[in-house]
């Protein structure tokens, strides 16, 4: 099933971002009819390739996999004149390109025939992108813009993705010995944390990054949300802060205190949204489909 898509993207779409599959041709963005939100992942850097490398790795597909790098490196840029989501650029892209850069130091350090010629190529690219949006980050509060130029470096919205950066914002300053968006992500975050409803322990989904006031009240484990929490957790596993861990904690009881639902025959076990601020009124009557991931958060954070 991999290697349909893959080859299908990589014969008809590369170096497109994705393959349509109707008409089996790349899409480029500016070029093709805008989707509104759903572009905002696209910046015309080959963003399937990037989010395949550490998979061909995992299905040890080495030679295919130092192909895709060599692709990676020679054909992908990021000055590119459109305006990106902050967070979907990070996760996929930094991560794709920091997941790809480890991949290729296990296969120099384990297989003495393979990436000799690797000089850490990958993450000078995630060097060069973070630095680019590091401009979103130009805020009173610190919390960043939600969008932003790769060209220009003007930022978009005045909302957020402050709680779903501090993986690989912590990742790359690691590996790059630059604690600077290490420093940026984690600030971004605990402000959202220090913005808690202090009686419901719960946040809400939209926040102005100029005053740190809520724009949206709605407090839920879906859409908007559900990276922070999983963000907090992993934190916790990747970089060892117990901080982290006590945040978690402290909403995953607000979560179980407030937002789950009753069975009932018409309705199972659920997690509705509240009010951040009045935990005991509803927000909504139904679930949205990103609020999936929650049951598997539970099952690794009460693991031992």
């Amino acid at each position: 099933m991999f290697f349909h898509a893959y080859n299908n993207y990589m014969n008809h779409a590369y170096p497109a971002d994705e393959l349509m599959p109707l008409s089996c041709r790349g899409r480029y963005r500016g070029k093709e009819p805008p989707r509104g939100t759903v572009d905002e992942a696209l910046g015309n850097f080959s963003l399937s390739l990037i989010d395949s490398l550490d998979t061909l790795f995992i299905m040890g597909e080495f030679d295919e996999f130092e192909k895709a790098v060599i692709r990676v490196i020679r054909d992908v840029s990021f000055d590119q004149n459109h305006d990106v989501s902050v967070f979907e650029t990070n996760i996929r892209v930094i991560g794709g390109l920091l997941g790809g850069h480890v991949a290729a130091l296990a296969l120099m350090e384990n297989n003495s025939n393979r990436m000799k010629w690797y000089n850490n190529e990958l993450l000078n690219m995630s060097v060069e992108l973070g630095n680019r949006l590091l401009p979103a980050f130009n805020t009173s509060t610190g919390l960043p813009f939600s969008h932003i130029n790769l060209h220009t470096g003007q930022p978009g919205p005045i909302v957020t993705c402050a709680g779903t950066l501090i993986l690989e914002f912590a990742a790359l300053s690691r590996f790059s010995g630059n604690p600077i968006y290490e420093k940026l992500a984690d600030k971004a975050l605990s402000y959202i944390w220090h913005q808690r409803n202090r009686y419901s322990d719960l946040v809400g989904t939209v926040i102005n990054i100029f005053n740190g006031e809520w724009i949206k009240k709605e407090s839920g484990v879906g859409a908007g949300i559900d990276s922070y929490y999983e963000s907090l957790f992993k934190a916790y596993g990747l970089l060892g802060d117990p901080e982290y861990l006590h945040r978690f904690k402290t909403h995953y009881s607000a979560v179980g205190r407030y937002l789950g639902s009753p069975s009932t025959k018409a309705f199972p076990f659920s997690f509705l949204s509240v009010f951040m601020h009045k935990p005991s009124e509803r927000a909504r009557m139904f679930m949205d489909s990103l609020e999936a991931f929650w049951p598997g958060l539970q099952v690794s954070s009460t693991s031992k």
